[in-house]
């Protein structure tokens, strides 16, 4: 088996995942059909995040996606457009396709992640 690197495991996931601008994402926060998902560790998460996003560790994330455990969340199965974001777009371009291999469809990433968004002056919460 040839070993992958972490940047090519993520360039992969590109390939089979929807990226969105930080534009497109400020469009759909508020909406009632769509989820954010911050899949940061939980230090990151406590120094801000997007207003009314889920906190899902990528450490956990496929405990908390499996509906068969108590501690499933159960907002990434909901049906609803997930909106999923990291510190820069690599973690959660990973989320991304481990969640669409476990069978949940309607979700995208931000490019450019928390970072980007950010530095685009959009809102965050403390």
């Amino acid at each position: 088996m040839t070993m992958k690197t972490a940047r090519e495991l993520v360039d992969a996931a590109l390939e089979e995942i929807e990226t969105i601008s930080v534009a497109e994402a400020r469009e759909l926060l508020g909406r009632d059909d769509v989820v954010f998902v911050d899949v940061r560790e939980t230090v990151e998460y406590e120094q801000g995040t997007i207003p009314h996003s889920v906190h899902v560790p990528r450490g956990m994330l496929e405990w908390f996606a499996d509906p068969t455990l108590p501690i499933h969340k159960a907002e990434l199965r909901s049906g609803k457009r997930l909106v999923l974001f990291c510190a820069a777009g690599g973690r959660s371009a990973l989320a991304a396709k481990t969640l669409e291999e476990m069978g949940i469809s309607n979700i995208c990433h931000i490019g450019g992640g928390y970072a980007a968004w950010k530095e685009a002056g959009l809102p965050v919460k403390s």
